[in-house]
């Protein structure tokens, strides 16, 4: 994409890489995991031309600094509100999927004020509970404990090869638009080869392992509601997350616009990044 500029910002002791381009309201986009900053492209050249659009690595990811053991969505979340301070911006417009909706959630809670809104394609929230860890899923989540042993860095890291088997499984059996990482699966690849990013990913399993394991006993301690003005767009066919999973997200979320968003899987906005863009804009039209 032309116009785009990648900047390295200093905050909270490491340094975190950033994707920047556009004009007009900011809006910071946070990925999921497998993925990095390059997810968010295919929007970012959809909404340039009304929105800056600000994608960073999150620490750990892509060439962002890598955490000194576990980090999670509250740790994420105290980085990017220090990056919003060294970019100057006071409020913003959230986009986010899968981690990134986690670290949103850990904002919102944390600092209000600085968000204009939420937008969220699928994630975990606390409505989900159990649900995980019922007999079907355990076939969908085997990875998320996978993560949190010694051996998951060392056999998945183990040679290029081993981290583009591991990887390209992930990205092709989740989307069920299976050609939509057709032109930048090498990309993603080669960004979990380079030094540090196998093990930087799974950091945040291991961050979020304690606070799992209480959902899926049903032991989470119950929240306060998320009042700020919310849109979610749940993908009608993602392998993780059921469309049934999303009957309790007015608990947590009840300024709410739910959608299912079809012919989709894990990756709304790499599959269909033209109605990802509408949908987003839409949202935030005003609201910025």
């Amino acid at each position: 994409m032309t116009g785009i500029e990648h900047l390295d910002i200093a905050v909270n002791g490491t340094t975190l890489h950033v994707a920047r381009c556009g004009e007009g309201a900011p809006l910071l986009l946070l990925h999921g995991w497998p993925e990095f900053w390059l997810t968010w492209e295919p929007v970012m050249t959809r909404l340039a031309d009304r929105y800056q659009l600000i994608a960073p690595d999150l620490r750990g990811f892509g060439d962002s600094g890598k955490p000194d053991g576990p980090y999670g969505a509250p740790e994420h979340a105290v980085d990017m509100l220090a990056l919003l301070d060294a970019l100057g911006l006071q409020r913003v417009g959230l986009v986010g999927h899968d981690v990134g909706g986690g670290v949103m959630q850990a904002m919102a809670r944390l600092a209000p004020d600085r968000l204009t809104g939420l937008f969220f394609f699928d994630f975990m929230y606390p409505g989900i509970g159990p649900r995980m860890a019922l007999p079907d899923r355990l076939i969908h989540i085997w990875y998320t404990s996978f993560h949190l042993t010694d051996l998951a860095p060392a056999l998945v890291g183990a040679s290029p090869e081993t981290v583009r088997i591991y990887f390209t499984h992930f990205l092709r059996n989740w989307a069920y638009r299976k050609e939509a990482f057709d032109g930048v699966l090498d990309a993603f690849v080669a960004n979990f080869q380079k030094p540090g990013n196998v093990e930087g990913g799974f950091a945040a399993y291991r961050a979020t392992a304690a606070s799992r394991i209480a959902m899926l006993k049903g032991e989470a301690p119950v929240l306060p509601p998320i009042t700020l003005p919310t849109c979610v767009r749940w993908a009608e066919h993602d392998p993780l997350f059921p469309v049934s999973w999303t009957d309790r997200l007015h608990e947590t979320f009840p300024d709410l616009d739910l959608q299912i968003f079809p012919g989709v899987g894990h990756f709304p906005h790499v599959e269909d990044p033209d109605r990802a863009s509408v949908e987003i804009a839409s949202f935030f039209n005003g609201r910025t």
